[in-house]
């Protein structure tokens, strides 16, 4: 009898157990974020499918770039690197070949998941005859594909056929020059690392400069609630929507002023300005940016302006969050703090498991 109730109990914890590990995911990786182009919350599976998208489109290639003909290489056949927009259509390895000032490359891809790659984007692709499809030899269980290549130090589209989803994916490759043996190029290169070390630091100098000129500070409204961290819901508008913002965000209050920390689900916003002040991007890690302004109107759109690099050229897109002092909550209330600790609570899960299962197994043996 002792021994089926012990046996229920485990059961019941590995129940719990799958259940915390669905809220977990449902909090972490599903967690609500506010479109600029509408109001509605995105589920699970559309937050996934945004993710994968901008994991398709990381960007290939350096600030300065000029693209490069094959009149500017020697004849010959050359190992080169290839960067891919896309981490999923990773290529170990490329020969450049260059005949006349024209040029193809054997790009071998990481496994055969791709039955077919395209000159072109997937729509291109799907519009034209399959005659046009580039097709693989097996090289030890690596695809190697033929390509043309208009130019080195250029994006390239290249759209990949999935054997396995039967669809076209988007991709960008670029060709390296600089990865060419020495003496290839007919020409000089600058250095890329250089100008964009040079050109980060100027961008920062010349925000730095911006906001020490005198100007009017934005003053944040009061709020009846003691000092301290809270949660309150944001709406952004504006923008292209593709860009968003996590949903309910971080309040703090000090001396009974409201501050917000926003959230976007891009890493390429580097600042962001209200009424006259600047404010630099908080994260330091490559993650999501990440800025605390004060919240100086309630129940009523506050025009912002935040700047994004994810096109290349810096770009300032203009925006209006809306603040809604009702939704002001507990702390816990945030996606972030909510996943946090459900962590905690499947790790005592775990460990009272572990010790369940042990105390089981002793009595077992007995």
């Amino acid at each position: 009898m002792r021994k089926i109730v012990f046996q229920n109990r485990i059961a019941l914890g590995k129940r719990l157990l799958a259940l915390l590990i669905c809220l977990l995911f449902v909090l972490s990786d599903g967690s609500a974020f506010v479109y600029a182009d509408g109001e509605e919350e995105l589920t699970v599976q559309e937050r996934i499918a945004e993710i994968q998208k901008q994991i398709r489109s990381q960007k290939v290639g350096q600030y300065g770039m000029v693209p490069i003909d094959g009149s500017l290489i020697a004849d010959g056949e050359y190992p080169i690197q290839v960067e891919s927009s896309s981490p999923f259509f990773r290529i170990i390895e490329a020969v450049l070949k260059v005949q006349g000032g024209e040029m193809t490359a054997d790009i071998t891809i990481s496994s055969l998941s791709y039955q077919w790659v395209y000159c072109g984007t997937g729509e291109q692709a799907d519009a034209d005859s399959e005659a046009n499809y580039i097709g693989y030899r097996d090289d030890g269980g690596h695809g190697v594909f033929t390509v043309p290549v208009e130019a080195l130090n250029k994006p390239i589209p290249c759209a990949a056929y999935s054997k396995k989803r039967k669809r076209w994916y988007d991709r960008d490759i670029l060709f390296v020059a600089s990865t060419l043996p020495e003496g290839v190029l007919h020409t000089e290169l600058p250095d890329f690392e250089a100008i964009e070390t040079a050109l980060k630091a100027y961008e920062v100098k010349d925000i730095q400069e911006l906001a020490s000129k005198p100007h009017k500070i934005p003053e944040p409204v009061s709020v009846p609630k003691s000092d301290g961290e809270y949660s309150i819901e944001v709406n952004m508008t504006g923008g292209s929507g593709r860009a968003s913002i996590s949903s309910p965000t971080l309040l703090t209050v000090r001396d009974g002023k409201a501050y917000a920390t926003l959230i976007w689900s891009s890493t390429y916003y580097d600042y962001m300005i209200l009424e006259e002040e600047y404010y630099l991007n908080l994260t330091e890690d490559g993650g999501p940016s990440r800025f605390e302004i004060p919240i100086t109107a309630m129940d009523t759109p506050i025009p912002v302006i935040a700047d994004t690099t994810a096109m290349g050229d810096p770009v300032e897109i203009r925006y209006e969050l809306t603040f809604y002092e009702e939704s002001i909550g507990e702390k816990g209330q945030i996606p972030q703090e909510a996943a946090k600790k459900v962590l905690m609570i499947a790790g005592a899960i775990i460990v009272f498991g572990g010790i369940l299962n042990y105390f089981v197994k002793k009595k077992r043996a007995a």
